[in-house]
């Protein structure tokens, strides 16, 4: 997955993955000059006392160093440009995947671990594609170079080279092996304690309300302390790599001057040519160390990237239709027929039997006991679901053969919690529509009864808005979610229970504004509250996921046994 990852993206910018070889080859080719010329200068300048000599050959040496500087210079530039851009793209990709998932998707994944995935996994890729393009490169040129380079010497030492480099090798491959399970360990832990994180910020009130900032301590202490067990071991490994490479170094080096020494002494090999073989020695060495540093973050990137690589690759349950369909004949028209829903690994269906009609125009209200799927049932409107059995028609089409754009370019969505994101007013209630005017705004803040508290805000329109709409009242969260449903101009609106924080008196004033101003749209409301329903033209009562009634308010209360109940239970009257 990691090789597809990293081709997939970084082929666009083969460009500057060709700089990046031509300047790498420039500067391993300078490396593995310099030495030679050392040598030259040791044994025709030095041992001759030919100053002039070393002087130009000296001059040569840094115009040969000055370049190496600058090819290596640039090839880093090219390799970061290119894996900053690889990088940008994939988060861009995984982003755009996530927010075309259905709910089902980001459940079986989870919130936590999608951030991750979109952030520090993209990081290790990115990373590796940084890296990999210079020493990945620089290694094997390095590497290979200096043994041809060290064989032209003819010390007669090569056999050190044929019992370090394995042995390093060796070293490396045993390290590495154990390394693979712990990264994979260590990136499901950093999702864990992401998760419990998020859930503590998103539920700080329940947290505080129910005095549990001790116990929820422990549960993100439990998270860490996994998580730098894994991070401990790992670096144990890093702590005993280096020292055991540097060793086998270290040792080597000493091999050749000790070896090299008595050749010396023995008059069959000069010095500089000793001092060549040792910097060639020192490069080979170097460049195996630096592909095995590479080695040590590729079982990392290739964790994350199979983690990047579910998420590109997965299937959305909400597939889109070959050939959709884009014309809508019956605009504001809803068609529940035999419609029946089963969440994935449930034993029994959620919504079973489910049939009705909602002409435009009309307002139908859904209504029924905890749990008996009125959220579910309003979710296969805007097709955030798709029905097990059945179907359902809006606006004349089934949502399955609907162009999803145009299917949610004719619904106005205000979910059971309201959400409202980081910006002003006006950029929230935009989010329905990019080229309202401020005058549509208003009017919607209006209907929606916000009109007086937005004025009151400081900027109006423009007033901030905090991550969340945390700095709102559940009310005014409600209500300005209403007026951004509202801005869109929706052939249909859905209310999952969108009135629950609001007082009677504003239900009763939005409910009749609604009525009044948008007698031409298509309502669906879900509601707890009996008063909140009693307007409408038709009323759905559930039970248990199946229809226990369909009709007026008047004709419910005489004839269905259910809706006569939680009327009792909430007016304790009989009308």
């Amino acid at each position: 997955m990691l090789g597809k990852l990293l081709i997939r993206y970084l082929r666009t910018y083969r460009l500057l993955l060709l700089g990046v070889l031509v300047f790498q080859f420039g500067s391993a080719m300078a490396s593995l000059y310099l030495p030679r010329l050392n040598a030259d200068i040791i044994d025709n300048g030095v041992a001759q006392g030919d100053t002039a000599y070393i002087w130009s050959r000296g001059a040569i040496m840094l115009l040969i160093a000055l370049g190496q500087i600058i090819a290596a210079v640039i090839a880093t530039l090219c390799a970061a440009r290119a894996a900053m851009a690889a990088g940008r793209d994939i988060r861009r990709d995984v982003f755009e995947k996530v927010s075309g998932f259905s709910e089902r998707e980001v459940s079986r994944f989870g919130p936590g671990t999608l951030i991750t995935r979109n952030t520090n996994d993209v990081q290790q890729v990115q990373m590796l594609a940084m890296m990999g393009a210079t020493m990945l490169v620089t290694a094997p040129m390095l590497a290979i170079g200096g043994v041809i380079m060290a064989l032209q010497q003819d010390v007669g030492l090569s056999w050190l080279i044929g019992v370090s480099v394995p042995l390093l090798l060796v070293v490396a491959g045993i390290i590495i092996s154990r390394m693979v399970p712990l990264f994979r360990q260590f990136q499901t832990r950093l999702d864990n304690v992401n998760r419990i994180m998020r859930e503590q910020l998103t539920g700080v009130r329940v947290v505080r309300a129910f005095v549990r900032e001790r116990i929820e301590e422990e549960r993100f202490r439990g998270a860490n302390t996994d998580i730098m067990i894994v991070g401990r071991k790992v670096g144990s490994l890093f702590v005993l790599m280096f020292p055991l490479a540097m060793l086998v170094l270290n040792v080597t080096v000493v091999g050749v001057i000790w070896f090299g020494g008595i050749q010396v002494d023995q008059g069959n090999v000069q010095i500089g040519t000793l001092f060549a073989f040792m910097q060639y020695v020192g490069q080979i060495l170097m460049g195996v160390l630096m592909a095995t540093f590479m080695t040590i973050m590729i079982p990392r990137a290739a964790v994350s990237a199979d983690r990047i690589g579910e998420v590109l690759a997965s299937h959305d349950a909400l597939e889109r239709p070959a050939d959709p369909v884009r014309t809508f004949t019956e605009p504001g028209a809803i068609v529940f027929d035999d419609v029946s829903f089963t969440y994935p690994g449930a034993d029994s269906a959620v919504l079973e039997g489910i049939s009705f009609r909602a002409a435009p125009g009309e307002t139908v209200a859904v209504v029924g006991s905890t749990g008996s799927g009125k959220t579910t049932l309003v979710s296969l409107i805007p097709r955030l679901f798709d029905v097990t059995g059945g179907s359902v028609r809006v606006a004349g089409v089934d949502v399955r053969q609907a162009d999803l754009d145009e299917l949610w370019a004719g619904i106005g969505y205000v979910p059971q919690r309201a959400f409202l994101f980081t910006g002003t007013v006006a950029s929230n209630l935009r989010f329905g529509r990019e080229d309202a005017t401020d005058d549509e705004l208003w009017r919607a803040l209006e209907i929606a009864q916000a009109r007086d508290f937005v004025a009151e805000m400081e900027g109006g329109l423009d007033a901030r808005i905090a991550q969340g709409g945390t700095n709102v009242s559940g009310g005014q969260r409600q209500r300005l979610a209403i007026a951004r449903a509202i801005v869109r101009r929706p052939d249909v609106l859905v209310f999952d229970d969108s009135f629950s924080a609001l007082d009677l008196t504003t239900d009763a004033r939005l409910r009749e504004a609604l009525w009044r101003e948008l007698p031409d749209v298509t309502k669906v409301v879900v509601a707890q509250r009996i008063s909140t329903v009693t307007g409408a033209d038709r009323i759905l009562v559930l039970d248990d996921g199946r229809m226990a009634g369909l009709g007026t308010h008047a004709e419910l209360l005489e004839s269905n046994d259910t809706y006569r109940e939680i009327v009792q239970s909430q007016l304790g009257v009989d009308a």
